[in-house]
C-alpha cells in the first residue's frame, strides 16, 4: 500500500505524535517547531496527497475528511503506532477532529490550529476545486501570502509547495472541505483538546476556534495576537509553548488533579487568562506542581492541603490561601480542622500572619456556608 509522504522524528521509544498540514503546503509548515518537539516526542509529520511527497493517487475527486483520516491511520499502523497525541492546521485540523469523533481510541490528546469544525459551506470549496481543475495552481500560489500570513512575512518554501501541489489532488482536498461540518458531533469529543486561533487568520477567524472550544467538554482555547492562518510558520514560539503546555509529560494528568483539587471554575478561569507569555508557567503548574507532586500516593491530598495551607500563611500569600482553603474543604477538611492548622501556625508563623489568614479563611468558609 502506498503511504503518505512523511518525516519521523525523535527517540521511537517517545510517545508519538502525528502532524497534519494546511492545505496547499507541505510538512515543511512544521519546520521550526517539529524539532523542539521531537525532544519529549516520536514527532511523525506527514504531506497531504498530491504536496510535497505524497502521491496525488492516494485521493480522488469527492474524496472526504475521513479519506484523508484513513490514510493517516494506515501511516501510523505502518509505523506500529497504535495510539498517538495528534496536532493539525486547517485541514490538518479537521483530520483530528473525524479521529477524535470516529476514531477515539486510537487518540491520546488533540491540538486544532487555525482551524474549524467548518470551513463556511460547501461553495467556496466547490469554486476553488473548479477553478484549480481548469486553471492549476499558479493564480492561488500568487496571493497565497495574503491568505496564510500576516503583514509583509512570507516562507517561500510554502509558496513553492503551494505552486508545485497536484491541481487534482488539491482539488479533491477542496471537495474533502466542502463536505466537512462536524458542529453536532463536537460535543462527543472526549480526549484532552486545545484549540489555536491566529488573531488575523481570514480563513479561519478565531470565532471558529471559539466555537469548537465552547461545544468540546474541557478544551482549552489559546489566541495568538499577530498570527494568521499559518500560525506554526509565522508564530513558531508561541505555537511550541502551547503545544508544550498540553502534550507535555505529566500534563494531562496533572491538568486532571488540578481541576479536581481547585474546581473547574478556578482552572477554566485561568485557562481563559492565559496568553503565550504565561503558557510555559502554566505547564509548569499542571505538569510539576500537579502532575508530579499532588499525584504522589505518599501523602493524602487531606494532608497535602494542611501543608500547603501552612506553606502559604508563612509567605503571607493570602490570595492564593483563599484558593487552597476552598481545595481543602473539597480534598475533605472540616471548617474545624482548617481551624486548627491556622492555630498551628500562629506558633510557628507568628500571630499576625495566623491573624490573616484566620480573617481570609473566615471569609471562604461563609462564603461557601452562603452558597450551600
Amino acid at each position: 500500500m502506498t503511504l503518505l509522504n512523511h518525516q519521523a522524528e525523535g527517540p521511537a521509544s517517545a510517545p508519538a505524535l502525528m502532524l497534519g498540514p494546511s492545505l496547499g503546503t507541505s510538512y515543511a509548515l512544521w519546520d521550526a517547531v517539529a524539532p523542539e518537539l521531537s525532544t519529549r516526542h516520536r514527532v511523525v509529520r506527514w504531506d497531504l496527497p498530491g504536496h510535497g511527497g505524497s502521491a496525488a493517487g492516494l485521493i480522488e475527486a469527492g474524496a472526504t475528511v475521513g479519506d484523508l483520516a484513513g490514510l493517516v491511520l494506515a501511516l501510523a499502523d505502518s509505523l506500529g503506532i497504535e495510539r498517538f497525541a495528534y496536532a493539525g492546521v486547517s485541514l490538518g485540523g479537521a483530520v483530528g477532529l473525524h479521529l477524535a469523533v470516529h476514531h477515539p481510541q486510537r487518540l491520546s490528546s488533540l491540538a486544532v490550529i487555525c482551524s474549524s469544525a467548518h470551513f463556511n459551506g460547501s461553495r467556496p470549496w466547490e469554486e476553488r476545486a473548479a477553478l484549480v481543475r481548469r486553471e492549476g495552481l499558479a493564480g492561488l500560489a500568487e496571493n497565497a501570502d495574503a491568505r496564510w500570513f500576516a503583514g509583509d512575512f512570507t516562507v517561500p518554501r510554502l509558496v513553492r509547495d503551494h505552486r508545485d501541489a497536484d491541481p487534482e489532488a488539491y482539488a479533491a482536498c477542496c471537495d474533502a472541505l466542502a463536505a466537512f461540518d462536524l458542529r453536532d458531533r463536537l460535543a462527543q469529543i472526549a480526549v484532552p483538546t486545545l484549540l489555536v486561533a491566529g488573531r488575523e487568520d481570514p480563513a479561519t477567524p478565531p470565532s471558529h476556534l471559539r466555537e469548537i472550544a465552547d461545544a468540546v467538554p474541557r478544551a482549552t482555547l489559546v489566541e495568538l495576537p499577530g498570527a494568521s492562518h499559518l500560525a506554526p510558520a509565522q508564530c513558531p514560539e508561541a505555537v511550541l509553548t502551547a503545544l508544550r503546555a498540553h502534550f507535555g509529560p505529566g500534563a494531562p494528568r496533572g491538568m486532571a488533579v488540578r481541576r479536581e483539587v481547585l474546581g473547574d471554575a478556578h482552572v477554566d478561569r485561568a485557562q481563559a487568562r492565559q496568553t503565550p507569555f504565561t503558557a510555559r508557567f502554566q505547564d509548569f503548574i499542571s505538569r510539576y506542581a500537579w502532575g508530579e507532586i499532588w499525584t504522589d500516593p505518599t501523602l493524602s491530598r487531606r494532608e497535602r492541603s494542611m501543608i500547603t495551607l501552612t506553606a502559604l500563611v508563612a509567605h503571607g500569600h493570602y490570595d492564593e490561601l483563599a484558593m487552597h482553603v476552598r481545595a481543602a474543604r473539597r480534598n475533605g477538611l472540616t471548617p474545624e480542622e482548617i481551624g486548627a492548622v491556622l492555630l498551628q501556625t500562629a506558633v510557628y508563623c507568628g500571630v499576625p500572619a495566623a491573624n490573616s489568614a484566620f480573617a481570609t479563611a473566615q471569609r471562604v468558609l461563609a462564603e461557601e456556608d452562603g452558597s450551600s
